[in-house]
């Protein structure tokens, strides 16, 4: 029981580092270690280490964008406190996680899985392991670590698209200038247009996205474009009219930088 609260209090004290909005808040970065069971740069903290009382050690691990773990295994299971940044996740056999800062990743006894640095992001961790050594296994592939990447892309264009919905139904026509590319198209059911006069529309309020309910989203990328297809029921205004219609309808981002610019968005609707 003494032990238990004694790890509670110290996760506890780790987490509340957050709250000062730095990246190394409590301990040094630690020693860049040798690239023997990673790929990239990787820097360790070893907080506390285990003894005969205490049966797991504690230590921060920083990795730079794309720098990843090796498959590996804890034969005594390990927990990961997200504290900066964004990586990636995956169990043999099983789809990659993309986790950020404030996920806990319990990583179960005996499981093969390895875990990164996003592509392009640096990720931090407080891990809390038990003692037996780490079976360290095969490097992560390229076509592995690909996957992640997709994984991460398709979770941040499947969260722009739900929040394109809610900024539409808030007509905040602000953040959707900032979204919608110079040249995007619209097709309604009632006509096709472009950027400029879709804006002019939702600011006057002749169409009004008062509220889209999303019941299936999937997302396919090519290259540097994605394509998104919603299958939603939409509670619209239209000329002072409520209407609610299901649709299915696509969006297209492009990637322009850093940033995803949505090139057109097309209603279908459906019949039923």
């Amino acid at each position: 029981m003494v032990k238990a609260k004694l790890l509670a209090i110290f996760l506890l004290a780790s987490l509340s580092s957050n709250l000062i909005g730095q990246v190394h808040t409590i301990y040094p970065k630690g020693n860049k270690t040798d690239n023997v069971n990673h790929t990239g740069d990787v820097w360790l903290h070893h907080v506390s280490k285990s003894d005969s009382i205490f049966n797991y050690s504690i230590a921060e691990a920083s990795f730079a964008p794309g720098a990843k773990l090796n498959w590996h295994i804890h034969p005594g299971g390990q927990q990961l406190i997200i504290t900066d940044g964004v990586g990636y996740y995956q169990e043999r056999g099983k789809a990659v996680n993309v986790v950020k800062k404030g996920d806990v990743i319990k990583c179960q006894p005996g499981v093969e899985h390895w875990h990164g640095a996003s592509h392009d992001h640096e990720f931090v961790y407080i891990g809390v392991t038990e003692k037996t050594p780490t079976k360290w296994l095969e490097k992560v592939s390229d076509a592995e670590y690909n996957s992640a990447i997709s994984a991460n892309i398709e979770k941040d264009i499947t969260e722009l698209s739900r929040m394109k919905w809610q900024w539409m139904a808030d007509k905040d026509v602000t953040k959707l200038q900032d979204l919608f590319h110079q040249n995007s198209e619209f097709v309604h059911m009632g006509g096709t247009w472009g950027k400029e006069q879709e804006i002019n529309i939702i600011q006057s309020g002749n169409i009004w996205y008062k509220k889209a309910d999303i019941h299936e989203v999937s997302v396919k990328i090519l290259g540097n474009t994605a394509i998104v297809y919603n299958r939603i029921t939409l509670l619209a205004v239209v000329g002072g009219n409520e209407v609610t219609n299901n649709f299915m309808v696509t969006e297209v981002y492009v990637k322009e930088g850093d940033n995803w610019k949505m090139g057109s968005m097309s209603f279908t609707k459906l019949i039923n």
